[in-house]
């Protein structure tokens, strides 16, 4: 019979090396909700880890090693922080932290928030400060246009409005 058709032991499968959850070089920007994210993530993996310990089945074993790998990403990237405060940001510029509202060359707007590399969620409206839209957007003002490069293609979007929450 091939290999192909056996199915690997629990025992197996618990033991093999997990790859580390990749990590950013720079800076780990993050806001207030970003920072609250983290610390309520780093929360949830210890408890989950606590009761998959007590559990002590090979399925189980296998997920502790999914949780004990997110717990040393989570808490290296609450080590690496750094809070940016809405507060000092200025309110006529893009920087980290803002709410833009930019309209497309269809004429169709379109809302995205500038966060943490952890807290984005695109479906959300929520991008990374590293995506190429933010990289595009930093640094503009209202009325400004500016390129963005997709892999699509360069798009020219211009700045409807920024707010800082």
């Amino acid at each position: 019979m091939s290999r192909a058709f056996v199915k690997e032991s629990d025992q197996e499968l618990a033991s093999a090396e997990l790859p580390e959850r990749p990590r950013g070089a720079g800076p780990n920007y993050v806001t207030a909700r970003g920072l609250e994210a983290l610390r309520a993530r780093l929360k949830e993996l210890h408890g989950e880890r606590e009761g998959l310990v007590a559990a002590a089945e090979p399925m189980a074993r296998q997920r502790l090693l999914e949780v004990k790998r997110d717990i040393r990403y989570f808490t290296a990237q609450l080590e690496r922080a750094t809070l940016v405060t809405m507060d000092g940001q200025p309110r006529d510029q893009v920087h980290f932290g803002a709410s833009v509202t930019i309209r497309d060359e269809q004429g169709k707007n379109h809302f995205f928030h500038i966060v943490g590399d952890d807290e984005a969620d695109v479906a959300a409206g929520r991008i990374s400060w590293g995506a190429p839209l933010a990289h595009a957007l930093l640094g503009a003002r209202v009325g400004d246009s500016v390129k963005w490069e997709r892999p699509s293609g360069a798009a020219e979007v211009e700045i409807i409005a920024i707010n800082y929450v």
